[in-house]
């Protein structure tokens, strides 16, 4: 059985018609073909904003790769992105799926930290996704490591070769890699059990009344924002998982901090939303509600076009010799001159003594 959507059915607030032919028993992208027709109230649109709104089978990024594939065109031409559709113009999508996605090797220097038998740390630059996944298939820190003749250990996700934690994109810093199976389970151990200590250094919007604190917020996906976290009491959030950040402050720079930050548990983007929760979003993070631009002193400093979020340093017994190993990445060069302009502009003379081990 087969649902046809006329001018009269509306699933979105647009009024733009729509012929698709979409079978009710598949939940799955159709292959077939997706018309619409641009109503009046439509005209002006971005193509990529219509085509999107209007089909909510298609998340916004595949949206965008189809239409650089030239999958969706206007009056049966391909078009841009940012074309502005007009009323009366016939969008045809053409929803072919995805191939599928396989780790690939790519030639991409890599900053090597640490490197023997079993395991290989890495100072992840900001930018770079650790592996594939939905949209983004091409320069991961996987397909750099397989790049480079990487054996890693193999895993039930064949996108994810040698992975043991990971970073956010826009996050630069140590990451720690499993080269064999053995050490993959060892230091997949070591995380679930906390054993790993992870520092990292962020800058965050504000003062603090303390020079240290704890923050043991509960973190859950945020109902109304797909893309981000929400962090609130445990007894507040079912769903929540609990998670603990440890802060100690380093520096004040004028209109923002310097923090020493101990990640005490491992969840998806948890020092953003911590202090983002706590009304001190780090520097850079827009999704989290930081400022565009700081301001020091009437200065309005650039933009970092990036968190200022840094993993800093590795702590962790070695999974075969059972020697501990502590592993430093030095401060993303971007990070340092941010660090620098924003001291001078609110009057610091220079970056404390105590930032020394990490830059």
């Amino acid at each position: 059985m087969y649902r046809n959507y006329s001018h009269t059915e509306t699933r979105h607030s647009s009024l733009a018609t729509r012929y698709r032919f979409i079978p009710c028993y598949n939940s799955r992208v159709s292959a077939d073909p997706i018309e619409l027709l641009v109503s009046p109230a439509d005209s002006g649109t971005r193509l990529d904003r219509f085509v999107a709104a209007n089909s909510p089978e298609l998340s916004r990024a595949r949206v965008q790769e189809l239409i650089d594939s030239g999958l969706v065109q206007i009056n049966g031409q391909p078009s841009k992105p940012s074309q502005k559709v007009k009323a009366g113009e016939r969008i045809t999508v053409q929803p072919e799926p995805r191939a599928p996605l396989k780790a690939e090797a790519e030639s991409i220097p890599l900053d090597v930290l640490y490197e023997d038998d079993d395991l290989i740390i890495i100072n992840k630059p900001a930018g770079m996704i650790v592996h594939a996944g939905a949209g983004n298939s091409r320069g991961t820190l996987v397909n750099a490591l397989l790049g480079r003749g990487q054996s890693l250990s193999q895993s039930a996700d064949l996108l994810r070769p040698g992975i043991v934690h990971r970073l956010d994109k826009d996050t630069s810093g140590a990451i720690l890699i499993a080269k064999n199976d053995f050490a993959h389970a060892k230091l997949s151990e070591a995380f679930r059990t906390r054993a790993i200590q992870k520092t990292y250094l962020a800058l965050v919007q504000g003062k603090f009344s303390a020079k240290q604190g704890r923050i043991e917020l509960a973190i859950s996906r945020d109902p109304k924002r797909r893309m981000r976290m929400s962090a609130r009491p445990a007894a507040k959030s079912a769903n929540a998982r609990a998670a603990r950040t440890d802060w100690t402050i380093l520096q004040e720079f004028g209109p923002a901090t310097l923090l020493e930050v101990q990640l005490h548990t491992g969840r998806t983007h948890q020092i953003r939303v911590h202090f983002s929760a706590l009304k001190h979003p780090v520097v850079g993070d827009i999704l989290y509600g930081a400022a565009t631009h700081l301001v020091a002193e009437k200065t309005k400093l650039p933009a970092l076009d990036r968190q200022f979020l840094h993993a800093a340093r590795l702590s962790f017994t070695h999974p075969r010799t059972e020697k501990q190993i502590t592993v430093t990445a030095p401060l993303a060069p971007e990070l340092k001159i941010y660090l620098e302009k924003l001291a001078a502009a609110a009057g610091v003379p220079k970056i404390d003594a105590s930032l020394a081990a990490f830059l």
